[in-house]
This record gives C-alpha cells, structure tokens and sequence, in this order.
C-alpha cells in the first residue's frame, strides 16, 4: 500500500537529527525510554490479558479499552525503536520508503485512538445515562462496528496524508530535525510546493479532531446532567469512579495534539515539536494502563490472583 503511493524523489535517504544538539541529554532520555517502553509493553499486555482471564471483564468498556492497549503497544512500537537508536548511535538514516510508512502507521494508529477515546466516551455515556437498557444498546454488533470504523477512518486518513507528502520532491541533504516522520518534520524538508498537503492535514486535523470532541464532550454533558440529578450519593461516586479515568486520559491525548497541530505557530520551535512528540509516543501509551488499572477494582483483583496462583504452586495429587 505505502509502496504503491511512493513517488520517485531525488533524496533516497533521509538523516534524523533528533536530539543531536543535546548531547548531555541522551544518556539519560535513552535510560529513560527504555523503562518507559518497557512499562507501556508490560501494561497493555497485561490489560489485554487481563481483560481475556477475567470473564467479569468481557463487557464493552473493556473490549474499547483492550483495543485502545494494542494501539497504544503499535504506536509506540512505531516511534520507539528509532528514538533508542538515535540516542545510541552518531548518525541516524532512515529511507524514504521507511520514513512514508513509518509516517502512515502512526497517523493511523493516532486517527484511530482519537476515535476509539471518543467511542468509549460514548460507552460510559449510555452505561451512565441508561444503565437498564446498557446491555441491548451496545450490543457485541454495534461494538465491533464502532471499532472496525474508527479502524477504517485512521486507515484512510493516513493514506491520504501519506499519498500527498510521497507527491512531494525532496532535495538534499535530506536532514530531518526530527527522531522520526512526524509531518510538520517531513514537510520542512520539501522543496516542492506543499500547500495541497497542508491544506490535506489542517482538513483532516480539523475534522477528526473536531468530530471526536464533539462526540466526547456531547457524552460527558449528558453524563454531568445525569449525574447532577441522582439523588443518591453512592450512585454519584460509582458514575464518578467510572469516568473520571477517562476523562484523565482524554485530556492529556487531546491536549498534546491540540498543542501541536491546532494552535497556531506552535511549529515555530522544533524543539517544541520534539518533546510533544515524545510525550504522545512514549509517554501516553505507559499513562493509559496505568490510568485505567490503578483506579480499577475489577483489573487490580486479577492481577493479584494471578500472581499469586504464579507464586503458590498447587498442591501435587496422586
């Protein structure tokens, strides 16, 4: 597919700055990511797998939520690897095919878990404000559509995108201020006119990040209003303890990519560009297991069970 979109250009390679100018910085930032990968590994494994030996666990919210791990574990797998080797080696290059499909991966998994936040807003909205008819709303059939399209519409937009940055020429050198193909980044390299692509990007930004908010913020008005109206205590902090993860995880996503791509001159500094990038890569895909699990009851009694059945062997019968 990201073969197919490649345009021949006269720049085969491109060399990645990254964190180059900040050589006292990269000792510690590669200590650092490497624990930091490991926690995000480590954490949406263990909530997939969680959710998968725990039958009280087989409901919607978890179903969202063990998809929005893989995205998380792709996203980062994406990004990761070439940061850790930037930080250990002098130089760092990667092609022009690698750089559009490294680009094309992770605008799909970005696109899709923008979505799949908002579909789980949507999730808590019909448990909170229609908790007797939860069941027979979301259904096995319209979950697995909500996730197949937020699957399809990351697909599309990032082929789009990634069709419109292989139409460009690039010249040399081919120096990318970047540790990896983020699209501002990419751009700044071209020397052919790019205003149909930044026209491309600022739509789709504009429209997807536009259009799950709305979704997001139209749940939780609904879900403030409903709340307000319960006339029990206990019943207001269980609608609380449910969505107040979410909401956490929401707000740091959406914010980041706001920064970055909907507020005006916040390109202007690459290093900005660099350090966002690095918390919505590296970062959020550790926070979201860590979210979600530390405030759940249900995934937190798992976790101990199986430990401990790990840790104390079952007795041998004859």
């Amino acid at each position: 597919m990201v073969h197919a979109m490649i345009n021949q250009s006269s720049v085969t390679t491109f060399f990645l700055v990254g964190f180059s100018e900040y050589p006292y910085l990269q000792p510690p930032l590669f200590l650092m990511t490497v624990a930091i990968y490991t926690v995000t590994l480590v954490g949406n494994i263990g909530i997939i797998v969680v959710r998968r030996i725990n039958p009280k666990l087989h409901t919607p919210m978890y179903f969202f939520l063990s998809h929005l791990s893989f995205l998380d574990i792709c996203y980062s797998s994406v990004f990761t690897p070439k940061l850790l080797e930037i930080l250990v080696v002098e130089q760092s290059t990667i092609s022009f095919k690698g750089c559009m499909a490294q680009f094309f991966f992770g605008c799909t998994c970005v696109i899709t878990e923008m979505f799949m936040l908002a579909v789980m807003a949507y999730d808590r909205f019909v448990a909170v404000c229609n908790p007797l008819l939860y069941a027979v709303v979301m259904s096995h059939q319209l979950c697995a559509l909500l996730v197949t399209g937020s699957y399809m519409w990351g697909s599309l937009c990032a082929m789009i995108l990634t069709y419109t940055l292989s139409e460009l020429s690039y010249c040399g050198p081919g120096i990318i201020d970047h540790f990896g193909c983020e699209y501002s980044a990419i751009i700044s390299v071209s020397c052919s006119d790019s205003s149909f692509s930044q026209i491309a990007c600022l739509v789709i930004s504009i429209l997807s990040e536009g259009s799950s908010l709305l979704i997001t913020m139209a749940s939780y008005i609904f879900i403030v209003i409903t709340i307000i109206k319960m006339p029990s205590k206990g019943g207001l902090q269980k609608a609380f303890s449910t969505c107040t993860s979410h909401l956490t995880a929401i707000s740091i996503f959406h914010g980041i990519i706001l920064l970055l791509y909907c507020i005006p001159n916040a390109n202007s500094s690459r290093l900005l560009v660099k350090v966002a990038t690095v918390l919505y890569t590296v970062l959020i895909p550790m926070l979201n297991p860590l979210i979600y699990s530390l405030r759940n009851k249900d995934v937190k009694e798992t976790v101990k069970t199986f430990i401990n059945s790990k840790l104390q062997p079952h007795s041998i019968q004859f």
